[in-house]
């Protein structure tokens, strides 16, 4: 196991299913990817996956945590029995899913959380291939990348209101749009 500890700007790493996570101070969020990338030769990013905890560790919520090898059906929560999760710092996380190539291959995720509205720092500066990946995050989420060289829709129309893959996304009652319409 690798140790993460002079990382600057690290709030917390968590060990958990046989994964490493780095919790991010999203004001230092640039700057640790950066030393990540320089001084850790994580060279590749190969996700970001933006997630939305409305709601998170309100009444009424229930689940299950499976394992590698895997669930335990006697245990209370997995037959659908209420069990609260743990709270959430904040409404949204955004993990960055880094990888580095070589002969000791290491996954590292690093995690951000954000209130809506709150903007993260653009890493297209460190990582190019960051810019699909923000742009599905602004347009799916609703998560503001400050920095980013051209943050605007990149699967929804131009004209879409919303972002569909919230909490708070209204189900159903959409029309259907067809592009030969008038």
């Amino acid at each position: 196991m690798t140790s993460y500890a002079g990382v600057p700007g690290v709030i917390e790493t968590r060990e958990a299913f046989g994964e490493t996570t780095l919790v991010v101070d999203p004001a230092r969020l640039e700057e640790v990817c950066t030393y990540l990338r320089d001084e850790a030769g994580f060279n590749v990013l190969s996700d970001i996956a933006p997630t939305d905890y409305l709601g998170w560790g309100e009444q009424g919520v229930s689940g299950y945590i499976g394992s590698a090898s895997g669930r335990d059906l006697n245990v209370p929560g997995s037959q659908g029995l209420a069990r609260v999760p743990d709270p959430k710092p904040k409404r949204f996380s955004v993990s960055y899913h880094l990888l580095r190539v070589g002969d000791d291959s290491v996954r590292l995720r690093v995690q951000v959380w954000l209130d809506d509205g709150e903007p993260v720092a653009s890493l297209v500066p460190v990582w190019p291939a960051a810019d699909w990946f923000e742009r599905e995050a602004w347009d799916m989420m609703g998560i503001p990348f400050a920095g980013h060289p051209n943050l605007v829709r990149i699967l929804m129309p131009e004209d879409w209101e919303g972002h569909p893959l919230r909490k708070d996304y209204p189900l159903g009652g959409e029309p259907v749009r067809f592009s030969d319409e008038d």
